[in-house]
């Protein structure tokens, strides 16, 4: 008689409920070790920071909005709605950010850095690595012992050599991830994935890059009209790309173009899910989450990178940045700190090292350039860092591709 066959669950299926049970847990022993360390019971009550509305409720809340949103949107695929019909209302999204995401991320960065015994490495890094699908041969150091905690691994670089950058495009992909939006900025609105728009005014703040001097607010400033204070030649156009990291993508991402960085601007923000679900369901998502953009030019005239912060990736580093301070406890509310890198602009290559995400997240990339550049990607797909994002007709004539060399993104 033939033995009933066990079957071993698929954690893919479950890797989301997995990773949130794990936040939860994450947060639990944070708050456990927080109580821990009063020392009267009195004051720990007194320095709560009590919210309108219950972890649990608010989790739940979020489920069956995630729910009710996946159904309209299979809806509009079948035409029956339209894209804007599946966003959420204003209430919705108040309920959302009554979370404790900050407190969550923190928890998670601090679960992150716990350094692992060796013995158990291999087991709990290795469930990530499965359930995430990082491909760990790529990886400069593949054996999963040496990586003495999980933020290690998320960090990890890569072989040398392993993502060779394409000459040919003058725009290449900063991260590995997947393209959610692309194309021309039209009436100074950016898509943040298809059918939801964003406008660039609120995304990047008042312009202060094209006179160079101090920034000035103009409240009259008008969304349609934004994109075109960007453009230093009335040839060119203003192009957009959105690449979402994914949490088992490579997390370090690189420079996309050969260009100068002349500042950097930091919006404190919340920390909402970047997800492609949330992005096509929450309006205005990459405004209301904290963020960073680096603004400067390159030989086309504006270009500007932003790293978009996320549930669990409060922390942003960026390495010729050491000023940078992401995620703090307190922060103002509807400002934003801008560094100027007066006399000492910072020069990157295609390629070259920019910075990191603890977990994964998203970058913008806004530039200009002339109107016959030649888009290389389409929403939805898979991209590579160094893989061609944007080619400029004539840029590279009579140069073959074994006559364009480079190294490839340093580790």
């Amino acid at each position: 008689m033939a033995s009933a066959r066990v079957r071993i669950p698929d954690f893919k299926r479950f890797k989301l409920l997995i990773f949130w049970s794990a936040i939860i847990l994450a947060f639990a022993v944070f708050l456990e070790q927080t109580i821990m360390a009063q020392s009267n019971l009195r004051n720990y009550l007194r320095s709560l920071r009590w919210t309108p509305l219950p972890v649990g409720v608010g989790l739940a809340l979020i489920a069956f909005q995630q729910y009710r949103h996946t159904r309209k949107r299979e809806a509009a695929k079948l035409g029956q709605l339209q894209p804007c019909d599946c966003l959420a209302e204003e209430w919705e999204v108040a309920a959302y950010k009554l979370l404790p995401l900050r407190s969550f991320s923190r928890a998670w960065g601090w679960v992150n850095g716990i350094e692992l015994p060796e013995w158990s490495r291999k087991s709990v890094l290795g469930f990530y690595v499965r359930a995430f699908g990082c491909n760990m041969a790529e990886a400069e150091v593949e054996d999963l012992n040496r990586y003495a905690c999980l933020s290690d691994l998320f960090r990890r670089s890569l072989k040398e050599g392993i993502r060779p950058v394409d000459l040919s495009a003058e725009v290449v992909s900063p991260a590995d991830g997947t393209v959610l939006s692309f194309g021309t900025v039209d009436c100074g609105s950016l898509d943040q994935i298809k059918g939801v728009t964003y406008p660039l005014r609120k995304f990047l703040g008042p312009n202060c890059w094209t006179k160079g001097g101090p920034m000035i607010v103009d409240s009259k400033t008008d969304d349609g009209c934004f994109h075109r204070s960007c453009l230093n030649d009335s040839n060119n156009m203003l192009y957009h790309c959105v690449i979402y990291l994914a949490p088992g993508d490579y997390h370090r991402f690189h420079s996309s173009a050969d260009w100068q960085v002349h500042f950097r601007r930091h919006f404190p923000g919340e920390l909402l899910s970047v997800n492609p679900s949330i992005a096509a369901w929450v309006r205005d998502l990459f405004i209301l989450n904290e963020r960073v953009a680096y603004v400067g030019r390159w030989k086309h005239g504006f270009f500007s990178m932003t790293a978009v912060g996320a549930t669990n990736v409060g922390s942003v580093k960026v390495y010729f940045d050491d000023e940078l301070k992401t995620n703090l406890n307190k922060w103002q509310k509807d400002n934003f700190f801008d560094k100027h890198f007066k006399g000492k602009s910072i020069d990157l290559s295609r390629g070259g090292n920019f910075g990191e995400f603890n977990l994964g997240s998203t970058i913008v990339l806004v530039f200009e350039a002339p109107k016959d550049t030649k888009l290389c990607v389409e929403a939805g797909q898979k991209v590579k860092v160094g893989q061609a994002l944007f080619r400029i007709i004539n840029s590279y004539v009579g140069k073959a591709s074994s006559e364009i060399n480079h190294p490839g993104p340093q580790r």
